[in-house]
C-alpha cells in the first residue's frame, strides 16, 4: 500500500515548485482584500477592464523582461524605447506624411536594432547587462527628446488618430476587439448601457489583445520549443550550456531585442489609441516590468520563472493601481502597497526556493 502521507508531501512539492506559485497566492490576496474594502463597482464591466487595461500595459513588457530575466539578463532600457518609437511612429506619420503602417514598420525595425546592439555588448564585452542597458536608458531618452525638438520644436506630437485614419495595421494598436459581441450584449440587456442604447463598454482595447498574445506566444517558446529550453539553460549556468552546445550569445541577443519588440507594442498601443506621442512617456515602466515579474515568482539570478508568473505579477500590479481608487485610501500609498508586495513575494520565493533545494 501507498503511504498516504508520502502522496500527499508529492503533491504539495509539485505545487510549491512551481514558479507561478507567488504570483497565484498574490493574486488571490489581492482579490480578497479588495472584495473586503472596495466599492462594489471595481468588478463590474467597466471596472474590470479598467483594471485588467492597466495590467496589460505592464503585461505587455513583463513578458519581454521574463524572457530575458529567465536568460540571467536586464534590460532597463525598454522604458525609454517606449517614449523612442512613439516618437518615430508619430513624427513620421504626422509631420512627414508617412502612411502609418509604414511608421509602425520602421519603428519596430529601428527598436529591435537597439535590442540587438544592447545584446551584442553585452555578450560580446561580457558588461553586466545592468550598465549597457542603463548607458541605453539615457541615450535613448536623450535622443527622444532631442530628436522631437530637432523635428517638431516640441516633445509632445498629436494629431495622431487623424492622420493615421483608415490604416488597418493602425487599428490593430489603437482599434478595439470584438466590438460586435458587446453591442449585442447590450442589445440583450445583459451589459449596461446609455440612453440611445449604446453599450456602456464597446469593446476590448487591443492591447488587452497583445497581453494575451504575447502572452500565449511566451508560454508556447518556454515550454514547447528547444529554444525555451536554451533559455532557461542559459540563465542557470551559461558556460555549462556552451559546453553542451547552446548558442548562448544567440539566446541572449534574441532576448533583447524580445524586450525592445515588447516595448515598441507598448508605445504602438499608446499612442494609436491616446492619438498622441510624448518624450517622456514609459518612464519608470523598465522597473515596473522587472517587479511584476519578480511577483511572478523569477528569481534575479536566471534560470527560473514563467511567463504565465510575470503576467500574473502584471494582474497584481493592475488591481493595486487602480483598485486603491476604489477605496477610501489615498492613491499616494499605491507605490508603498507595491514595494511591500514586491518584498513580500521576493521573500516568498526565495522560501520556497531554499525548501525545494533541501529537499
Amino acid at each position: 500500500m501507498v503511504d498516504e502521507r508520502i502522496s500527499e508531501e508529492s503533491f504539495f512539492s509539485k505545487v510549491f515548485k512551481k514558479p507561478e506559485f507567488t504570483s497565484v497566492v498574490g493574486v488571490i490576496g489581492v482579490f480578497l482584500v479588495f472584495f473586503g474594502i472596495a466599492d462594489e463597482s471595481m468588478f463590474r464591466l467597466e471596472g474590470v477592464l479598467s483594471w485588467t487595461e492597466q495590467a496589460a500595459l505592464i503585461g505587455i513588457l513583463a513578458v519581454g523582461a521574463c524572457l530575458l530575466m529567465i536568460g540571467g539578463e536586464f534590460d532597463l532600457s525598454v522604458g525609454s524605447m517606449i517614449g523612442f518609437s512613439g516618437i518615430i511612429m508619430a513624427i513620421m506619420t504626422v509631420e512627414y506624411g508617412f502612411p502609418a503602417w509604414i511608421s509602425i514598420t520602421t519603428a519596430f525595425v529601428i527598436a529591435c536594432g537597439i535590442g540587438f546592439i544592447n545584446g551584442y555588448i553585452v555578450v560580446k564585452t561580457k558588461l553586466p547587462s545592468f550598465i549597457v542597458t542603463l548607458a541605453s536608458l539615457f541615450v535613448l531618452r536623450g535622443l527622444t527628446v532631442a530628436v522631437s525638438r530637432l523635428l517638431t520644436d516640441q516633445t509632445l506630437v498629436g494629431g495622431v488618430k487623424e492622420a493615421a485614419e483608415g490604416d488597418w495595421i493602425a487599428s490593430l494598436f489603437g482599434g478595439e476587439a470584438f466590438t460586435s459581441v458587446f453591442i449585442y450584449l447590450g442589445n440583450m440587456g445583459i451589459i449596461d448601457t446609455f440612453d440611445d442604447g449604446t453599450p456602456v463598454v464597446t469593446g476590448i482595447k487591443m492591447l488587452l489583445v497583445w497581453w494575451f498574445g504575447l502572452t500565449i506566444v511566451g508560454v508556447v517558446i518556454l515550454r514547447l520549443t528547444k529554444y525555451g529550453n536554451w533559455i532557461y539553460a542559459t540563465g542557470g549556468d551559461e558556460q555549462a550550456s556552451k559546453n553542451m552546445g547552446v548558442p548562448t550569445d544567440k539566446v541572449k541577443i534574441l532576448l533583447f531585442m524580445g524586450t525592445a519588440f515588447c516595448a515598441t507594442v507598448f508605445a504602438a498601443c499608446q499612442v494609436f489609441d491616446y492619438g498622441s506621442a510624448d518624450a517622456q512617456r514609459g518612464l519608470l515602466k523598465e522597473f515596473e516590468a522587472i517587479i511584476a515579474v519578480v511577483m511572478g515568482g523569477a528569481l534575479l539570478t536566471g534560470g527560473y520563472g514563467t511567463v504565465i508568473g510575470a503576467s500574473l505579477g502584471a494582474l497584481i500590479f493592475g488591481i493595486v493601481n487602480i483598485g486603491i481608487s476604489y477605496t477610501s485610501i489615498d492613491s499616494d500609498w499605491f507605490r508603498v502597497f507595491l514595494g511591500l508586495m514586491l518584498l513580500a513575494a521576493v521573500m516568498l520565493s526565495n522560501s520556497v526556493r531554499k525548501k525545494i533545494m533541501r529537499s
